[in-house]
């Protein structure tokens, strides 16, 4: 986001995950969300930062969300039974946890 001069619109990244622009109580809520979610049900912190990494070099992001699925990428890239929406997706899904 860029504010080039006092009274011009703001510009927004492109390439951005929602964490990375303002409206900073979104990201704030969704991180919430994020954190409230089953341990069993979210990937690791390095795959998550691995999927993220990997959306933030596709073609297909777009202001924080997936053009593909219409998805916020960092809610769908921390759940394990998600995988990417590409045809040739750049992660995958991971299998559920065996909890006893």
């Amino acid at each position: 986001m860029t504010n080039l001069m006092e009274g011009e619109p703001r510009r927004f990244c492109r390439k951005c995950l929602l964490r990375e622009m303002p409206g900073e109580d979104y990201f704030t809520s969704l991180k919430k969300y994020i954190e409230g979610l089953d341990r069993r049900d979210r990937v690791s912190s390095e795959v998550y930062e691995q999927r993220l990494s990997l959306c933030r070099e596709c073609k297909n992001l777009l202001s924080g969300m997936c053009r593909k699925c219409g998805c916020f990428v960092e809610l769908r890239a921390v759940m394990r039974k998600n995988d990417c929406p590409d045809i040739h997706p750049r992660w995958e899904r991971e299998p559920e946890e065996d909890v006893w």
